[in-house]
């Protein structure tokens, strides 16, 4: 094995490390809201408000983060976002006023979105083979997905054993975790739109949102995070308000992390095998459906881990066959900008859902309407993605005549 070959090699498996351990702790928040909503006499919508907060900031700052990416290098990037995300939570930890609180999610939103796992699966997908590009962000993913799976049964863990407060705070140190690994990913990582300027990233941008098929990704990943964000901010408080065990939970999270490593694998395979809008339009039909029964039938323990098992399976397997897309029809030049923006859609439906969700039942007491807009909202994706034409767009064309 030559030098080049460690090197990357070695940048792979750090990619993976960063993208478990910052994904893991931020998707299972929500195993947080009953104590800390209890323990502080708050209403579930101070909890999903600063949640949703964390989430759209997420989203706005990733295009940032990748267009940082795309000109300064990737490490960079990662770094500044560890460090933000830790001292997010570590206030999280502290802040007893509800404003300070939701504000708090400024702060873990941009430090997730610079150091997230599409910031590391777009750097990951530069660095290899077109033909290895689909299995090695499916692996990404994953690695995420493996965080969650962690990550659930620990929080739950840990606030049984020393309370939500020094739990938040182990979680914010954990970030500085991230940072011996950036040492692999700046061997290898390298700028991609150095030399561009203002004027070439605006060209990029406008001619990426001209084009029929990055639209449909973009307003379909929406859906992706509207699903997400409700699910997993609202579920483990859901299974508890149905008279389950907090434990069904935490497990129910676990399981969709667990599940999710399984369909991030196949859906990197499926999209070098098979038409990646197909298979996506199948994703969002599935959970529509499983959805649609799982509300549909009486809820029990094992109703709530089945349906955590199934959706695991559809879960994130969106992300490696979406960017994959924005990869194959727009080029990797200006990807991290791009699949960012794509990644801001999602997030701005994560705001939605995680924010709506506490509103509702603070409202109703009741999350039946999130449910059923959740199955309409994922028809309507399956839909959204049928006009996707798969072949390269004028960006990946002009691309390929400048080699």
């Amino acid at each position: 094995m030559t030098t080049e070959s460690k090197h990357l090699n070695a940048a792979i498996f750090a990619g993976c490390v960063i993208a478990f351990l910052s994904f893991g702790f931020s998707a299972t928040f929500g195993i947080f809201m009953a104590p800390m909503s209890a323990d502080l006499g708050w209403g579930r919508e101070v909890f999903s408000l600063s949640v949703a907060v964390q989430l759209l900031t997420w989203g706005i700052s990733q295009p940032i983060a990748g267009a940082v990416a795309d000109r300064y290098g990737t490490a960079r990037v990662l770094a500044a976002g560890a460090v933000l995300a830790g001292i997010g939570f570590l206030l999280r930890g502290i802040v007893t006023d509800p404003t300070l609180f939701i504000l708090t999610g400024i702060f873990t939103g941009a430090g997730t979105g610079a150091a997230s796992f599409p910031i590391v699966i777009g750097a990951l997908g530069k660095i290899v083979s077109a033909e290895r590009r689909s299995f090695i962000m499916g692996l990404g993913t994953a690695a995420a997905s493996l965080g969650m799976f962690v990550s659930a049964p620990a929080a739950t863990a840990m606030i049984g054993g020393f309370g939500w407060q020094p739990s938040i705070l182990l979680i914010g140190a954990s970030f500085a975790l991230i940072l011996p690994c950036l040492v692999f990913i700046a061997r290898v990582s390298k700028p991609t739109a150095s030399g561009s300027s203002a004027k070439d990233f605006g060209t990029a941008l406008s001619t990426a949102f001209s084009d029929r098929s990055y639209l449909c990704l973009f307003f379909g990943f929406f859906v992706c995070g509207f699903h997400v964000a409700f699910i997993q901010t609202h579920l483990p408080a859901y299974v508890i308000d149905l008279g389950l065990a907090a434990w069904i939970g935490g497990w129910s999270l676990a399981l969709i992390g667990l599940f999710n490593i399984v369909g991030s694998f196949f859906a990197g395979w499926a999209g070098q095998a098979l038409s990646k809008r197909w298979v996506l339009t199948g994703i969002y039909t599935g959970r529509a459906i499983v959805i649609a029964i799982f509300i549909l039938l009486p809820i029990s323990e094992s109703s709530v881990l089945v349906f955590s098992a199934i959706m695991g399976l559809l879960w994130l397997a969106t992300v490696p066959l979406t960017i994959g897309l924005v990869a194959q029809t727009q080029g990797l030049k200006f990807l991290s900008t791009l699949a960012g923006l794509v990644f801001l859609s999602h997030q701005t439906g994560s705001f939605l859902g995680a924010w709506l969700g506490g509103r509702i039942y603070d409202l109703n007491q009741d999350y039946t309407p999130m449910w059923w807009a959740a199955v309409v909202l994922g028809l309507l994706a399956a839909l959204i993605h049928i006009p996707i034409r798969e072949e390269p767009g004028p960006l990946a064309r002009a691309e390929t005549d400048a080699r």
